[in-house]
């Protein structure tokens, strides 16, 4: 095959192709109708499923966040000082999830190990919003969640961690959390 001509001329690239598809053998023709005309716009599924949770809740309430606290369904957390307005943010996704760890299947001195190195890694790196997955306590005994209570010890004890959430369900929902550093 012959390299292209610095020129880079219509001819050129004509020839060239010419050569490349010589020995091709040409497809027989198909029997699909081409559709002329203006083609059919795109559902947007995600926006008609926000708009419906949004319906949803608008009936039936939101829970709030302090009852929320009170019925023990969310892990958060807000270090003194911030507003209410950085927890709601994390929770809606302002920041991306830069990186994960995961601490299935780790005991509770691994877990603790495992966790201030990553988080030790995250501030070298300047990373501002990670997941930390602990899990739902499927495998444990009694099928409660071992980790799930001292990682939300652990991070409220260390200063670089501004605020927690429960992660969405699709990010890992009550067994993982998002975690907010500090810049």
């Amino acid at each position: 095959m012959r390299k292209r001509a610095n020129d880079g001329s219509r001819e050129d690239d004509a020839t060239l192709f010419r050569d490349a598809v010589r020995d091709a053998t040409p497809l027989e023709p198909s029997e699909r109708l081409w559709r002329k005309g203006k083609s059919v716009p795109p559902v947007p599924v995600q926006s008609l499923l926000d708009v419906h949770d949004a319906l949803a809740e608008s009936l039936t309430g939101p829970i709030s966040l302090d009852q929320s606290i009170e019925t023990g369904e969310e892990l958060f957390y807000l270090r003194d000082g911030l507003g209410r307005n950085v927890l709601h943010k994390l929770r809606r996704g302002h920041w991306v999830v830069q990186d994960a760890v995961d601490l299935h299947g780790s005991n509770r001195d691994e877990a603790r190990s495992l966790l201030a190195e990553f988080l030790g890694d995250c501030l070298k790196r300047g990373l501002r919003c990670v997941r930390v997955i602990h899990g739902k306590g499927l495998r444990s005994p009694k099928r409660e969640p071992v980790l799930k209570g001292k990682v939300r010890q652990w991070l409220a004890q260390r200063d670089e961690v501004l605020a927690f959430c429960q992660a969405p369900t699709n990010q890992g929902g009550s067994g993982a959390l998002l975690v907010l550093l500090r810049a």
